[in-house]
């Protein structure tokens, strides 16, 4: 890793005002220096120095919420409602997906998320193990968990999986891949199993991540089987005494909100996922007022369709703004916090990374602000989030590795992820034809 000095750059550091003509000096895989110029301790040498000063430094984009093998079903069963969209096409087309196959397509999906500032992100599929693989080799930060399906884990083979995962993968490259347990969802779990998976997590040290109250028919249907919302379920259940990772959270009483707050569940809002699925809108606004740490997450790449965190942000914040009628709500300050340092904390990260300060992981992106639609430079933070692309990001750095240089991937072949990808998405369906020439 050695020493890196970026310099002249505008500093976004999440925890504090922006800095114009800033330095970050990076010792291993933890931020030395963030400030002004002339602060970096003297004697302090650099192995390697970016000039940066066309670029904005920003914490890595946390991504709280995710299926990354699901690139392979990008496009495969759109314009359908979820219960629709799960029951005929995803699930069986699933069923069909073997190790190799998540392997690959999780690769895909971290060249997705290096090459729009994604630096972190929460998943949850099967075969976790090849997704662990993947992270480990790309040089990212993740938390995993193995999807459980309760209705389906008669003889506890899935949850003994999830306990492999935890095993096997927790700490594993440097400290970058971190579990949970992941109990799919109330409709799908019965009381029994998630009171299970819920002892068996606290028995290992580590959270859950699940998904509560997606849909207005997710909720009714758990009221009318078990007496009680899911969220109030979940609580009823002791899920929240546990640190808890709540993907969705659309349907929610004002009591809900309350209990998620009191019991510090995070939240992963996935904006453009509910609005494909017509799930509903998440109250965003009613939850930061209540204080409820709101994360941002973009669901997977079959009902978004892709895995792009700067345009999550945008939506986000639009959103919120469309749907309350106030254009004060989640200002873009707050979006970028949703983006970055809750995201950190809803995976239990918030000590290492999210913000950009002396004695953190050096997680951070660099974004070429030389662009027509970020000129000119009033609010460099607005910009970021109202006008920004993910392709506007130039250089990706995770635990003080670079992994992407001007737009330049390293630790990935993008030719032999598309070719694998192309081979692997025809299975059980029409077969795909390569194009002549694969671009990285």
């Amino acid at each position: 890793m050695g020493k890196i000095l970026i310099k002249d750059c505008t500093i976004v550091p999440i925890s504090g005002p922006v800095i114009e003509e800033g330095v970050i000096a990076i010792n291993d895989d933890r931020l030395h220096y963030v400030g002004p110029a002339g602060g970096v301790p003297a004697g302090w040498q650099a192995d390697t120095v970016i000039e940066a000063g066309d670029m904005v430094a920003l914490p890595g984009l946390v991504n709280s919420h995710t299926h990354a093998a699901m690139t392979l079903l990008r496009s495969f069963a759109d314009d359908l409602p979820l219960k629709q969209w799960l029951e005929e096409k995803i699930w069986p087309r699933e069923a069909k997906l073997e190790r190799e196959d998540i392997y690959w397509g999780t690769k895909l999906a971290l060249l997705e998320m290096i090459r729009s500032g994604t630096t972190t992100f929460a998943d949850m599929y099967f075969h976790m193990d090849a997704v662990a693989e993947a992270v480990v080799e790309a040089g990212l930060r993740a938390c995993l968990s193995q999807g459980l399906i309760g209705f389906q884990d008669r003889g506890g083979q899935r949850l003994a999986t999830g306990v492999s995962l935890v095993k096997e993968w927790h700490g594993a490259g440097d400290g970058r891949v971190t579990t949970m347990l992941g109990p799919h969802a109330p409709y799908t779990c019965p009381p029994e199993y998630l009171t299970k998976v819920a002892e068996t997590a606290a028995g290992l040290g580590v959270g859950l991540h699940i998904h509560l109250a997606e849909t207005k028919e997710e909720v009714e249907n758990v009221r009318a089987q078990y007496g009680y919302t899911p969220v109030a379920l979940a609580a009823k259940l002791g899920l929240f005494e546990l640190p808890t990772l709540a993907a969705h959270c659309v349907h929610l009483t004002t009591e809900e909100i309350a209990l998620l707050a009191e019991k510090k569940v995070g939240v992963a809002h996935c904006p453009e996922s509910n609005l494909k699925l017509a799930s509903g809108v998440a109250p965003v606004a009613a939850m930061l007022a209540a204080g409820v740490n709101v994360a941002i997450g973009t669901d997977g790449a079959a009902s978004n369709n892709n895995l792009d965190m700067v345009a999550e942000m945008r939506t986000c914040a639009l959103l919120a703004k469309g749907i309350t009628g106030d254009p004060t709500v989640v200002p873009a300050h707050q979006a970028l916090v949703m983006a970055t340092l809750n995201g950190a904390r809803a995976l239990g990260l918030e000590k290492e990374i999210g913000t950009l300060e002396a004695g953190k992981k050096a997680d951070l992106i660099l974004v070429n602000k030389h662009q027509p639609h970020l000129m000119p430079p009033h609010d460099v933070e607005a910009n970021l989030v109202y006008a920004a692309r993910g392709s506007d990001v130039d250089t990706v750095i995770v635990n003080g590795k670079i992994l992407m240089a001007a737009g330049e991937v390293k630790t990935m072949d993008a030719g032999e992820i598309y070719a694998q990808v192309m081979k692997r998405a025809g299975r059980g369906q029409k077969k795909f034809h390569l194009l002549p020439r694969l671009r990285g």
